[in-house]
């Protein structure tokens, strides 16, 4: 959507005072552990753009709270399996050569929108060291979230999204929708059953880049709509607006216990 039309659609200019207060009537108070899921572009016209956003969310938690944001990054994967382009045959073994080791002081979000990439350079702002499924975080318990975040599973109980779970944390999805929401991989990975595949990376290995291979579950985001949908008709999900944006807040361990119920009863071949 072009500037011209977010600012046509949009009443008064969305302010950081404006957004805290959304976020407060919403059910956000301080001292929450928050993994936030966004886009900038349904809020409408933020004066200050993604840093007003940030801003707003993190004074919304306060000092006592925690705001967490995925800092995924799809580029440092298996390029035998992109597709969203596709890079010609020939450039694969290139790729597996040369493609620098993952850094989470420097290596960009992909697909995370305008606010997780701008939060993962935030002032206190830590990122957790998986190159493919990081995770940022600032505030009290952002260390303990993000420290030892291994290869594989990257979504398992030991990651960001188990730790966050023990934490008793809520997500909320700013403007976006299920199919946005990190914390059912949680629920896939706590099922045996799921389907596993190989993956790869450049990593830093004692100082060197490597490529590493591993194995993990072979995550799927597909019917997360479905389970969201449902989730809603049976457990508390607070819905209102942010802005222009239509938002959900929910318990994440709620939530994820019924992902895992939903997807052993629904999910063909689990």
């Amino acid at each position: 959507m072009s500037e011209h039309k977010v600012i046509e659609g949009t009443r008064r200019p969305i302010t950081v005072q404006a957004m805290l207060q959304d976020l407060k009537n919403l059910g956000i108070c301080e001292g929450d552990t928050i993994l936030v899921h966004s886009a900038l572009s349904s809020l409408g016209w933020v004066c200050g753009g993604p840093q007003a956003a940030v801003q707003a969310l993190l004074q919304a938690v306060g000092e006592s709270g925690t705001l967490v944001m995925p800092a995924q990054s799809a580029d440092w994967s298996d390029p035998a399996e992109w597709e969203n382009p596709p890079v010609p045959t020939e450039w694969i073994d290139i790729i597996y050569r040369e493609m620098p080791a993952f850094d989470p002081a420097i290596t960009p979000t992909r697909g995370m929108g305008r606010i997780a990439e701008l939060f993962r350079t935030f002032p206190g702002t830590v990122r957790s060291d998986h190159p493919q499924a990081s995770f940022c975080a600032n505030g009290l318990h952002a260390e303990y979230i993000t420290s030892g975040h291994e290869l594989t599973p990257q979504f398992g109980m030991a990651s960001p999204l188990g730790k966050l779970y023990d934490l008793q944390a809520k997500v909320l999805l700013l403007g976006v929708g299920y199919d946005s929401c990190t914390s059912f991989h949680l629920a896939e990975a706590q099922i045996d059953s799921m389907p596993k595949k190989r993956m790869g990376a450049a990593v830093l290995e004692n100082g060197q880049r490597v490529w590493r291979w591993f194995e993990d579950f072979q995550y799927d985001s597909e019917d997360f709509a479905r389970i969201g949908e449902q989730l809603e008709t049976e457990s508390s999900v607070m819905v209102g607006k942010v802005g222009n944006a239509e938002c959900k807040l929910f318990h994440m361990k709620d939530a994820v216990d019924f992902a895992k119920q939903w997807l052993q009863s629904n999910r063909i071949g689990l």
